[in-house]
């Protein structure tokens, strides 16, 4: 019996550390860690899979979960003041630094886009509470956390309007002045998903001739940019990583746009794309806009061409057609878009399948003559700058949050 008993703890064991252990590089920093919160990520995904499989719950209904556990109640405290506000019939958090007694000096100001794939996420998480109050307090600057609506029930561009709404609503000069804002100090920033919506909001409302506050700065942590070619270096070296996964990443694409199980299997496969979007593989080339040295072991090949017209495919609901509009992709706006845009910081990171996304950008926007800081991490992975509170708190994510909050504070 006792053999029994020591035989079935040793075999729990070596399965309990055969699930766990995941062959990451060695360079990251904390790399168990990382495979012990991973396990969590991963254990969720499974349970999500097999709760879809039996019709039970949607996959993203049951990876919201991830989002329900960490949403908080934001309070205020001494040093900022915390309301929840309506802009244009969207929900915002709102932080304001406590105003000192005699202080009339006009402050600057970020609006904060959460990441989360369009499916995940809230401005109520406590990684996004943590990093506006930084801002907030570090820059005395007035933040906006958006709480856009998401896909699965809100397909694009459903995400990125509640967001652009926003946008156009506080950028009025009655408005800033009500919140004793800066018009020419005033910056977009959103990480991931966060980070798509925010580049395509700087573009577009440099198209809106009405628009007479512009913004100064954005910053864009790890963006996704593009969904044309999910089959970049960076999707093919990081399709196993922990946190973004190649599957998990052309999931949050495909639910974005549309919940026909048919478009997943199609971008699964890097066959997706249709005629009107084949005329802008040009703008996600990444052998002409990757630097070498991130081309690795790979080589470019054209992703293949669905033949009929945009839409007719996977439903009726403009899932292809949304494959080549740049309020999606925003790398897919020419270069004389470019041009006008604010100056720009790009965080990327090695160990993330969105790394050349982000360094595409840096290069075309470089080219068009945009200022660029582009801080790249070497040892990072997808979501670093989110993991800065306990129990999953990295030293790297702290490090990306001081360096993100040093460059708005030299450039807005």
């Amino acid at each position: 019996m006792r053999l029994g008993s020591i035989i079935l703890f040793v075999a729990l064991c070596s399965f309990s550390a055969y699930y766990v252990y995941e062959p990451i590089p060695e360079d990251i920093d904390e790399r168990w860690k990382l495979m012990l919160t991973n396990t969590f990520f991963r254990s969720l995904s499974h349970l999500a899979d097999f709760s879809e499989l039996l019709g039970l719950k949607d996959y993203m209904g049951v990876m919201y979960f991830i989002t329900l556990i960490e949403t908080i109640v934001p309070v205020s405290d001494e040093h900022v003041n915390v309301t929840v506000e309506n802009f244009d019939g969207v929900e915002v958090v709102l932080y304001q630094p406590t105003q000192q007694s005699g202080n009339t000096e006009l402050r600057r100001a970020v609006i904060y886009l959460h990441g989360g794939g369009w499916c995940l996420g809230s401005a109520y998480m406590s990684p996004y509470d943590l990093l506006a109050r930084k801002v907030a307090t570090e820059l005395n600057a007035v933040v906006l956390s958006v709480e856009y609506r998401l896909a699965v029930a809100h397909h694009f561009p459903v995400p990125y309007e509640d967001v652009y709404r926003v946008v156009k609503y506080f950028l009025q000069m009655g408005v800033l002045a009500q919140y004793s804002v800066d018009p020419g100090r005033i910056a977009v920033s959103g990480d991931s998903a966060g980070g798509n919506l925010a580049a395509a909001v700087s573009q577009q409302l440099l198209k809106d001739p009405t628009q007479k506050v512009q913004l100064k700065a954005q910053a864009l942590l790890y963006p996704v940019l593009q969904a044309l070619d999910l089959n970049t270096p960076s999707y093919q070296q990081n399709q196993d990583m922990p946190i973004l996964p190649r599957t998990l990443m052309v999931r949050f694409w495909s639910e974005y746009f549309t919940s026909d199980k048919a478009f997943f299997r199609a971008m699964m496969a890097n066959a997706h794309n249709n005629l009107e979007s084949s005329s802008l593989l040009k703008f996600v080339n990444w052998s002409a806009f990757l630097p070498e040295m991130y081309h690795g072991k790979y080589h470019y090949s054209v992703p293949a061409v669905l033949q009929g017209k945009a839409g007719q495919s996977f439903g009726t609901d403009g899932a292809s057609r949304s494959l080549a509009d740049p309020r999606a992709s925003p790398l897919l706006v020419p270069d004389t878009a470019l041009h006008s845009l604010p100056k720009a910081y790009i965080l990327t990171c090695e160990y993330d399948v969105l790394r050349d996304d982000g360094l595409m950008y840096v290069t075309r926007l470089r080219a068009a003559g945009v200022d660029v800081t582009h801080e790249h991490y070497d040892s990072g992975f997808h979501g670093s700058l989110m993991f800065t509170v306990w129990p999953m708190d990295f030293r790297i994510g702290h490090r990306m949050m001081d360096n993100y909050l040093k460059w708005l504070k030299e450039n807005l």
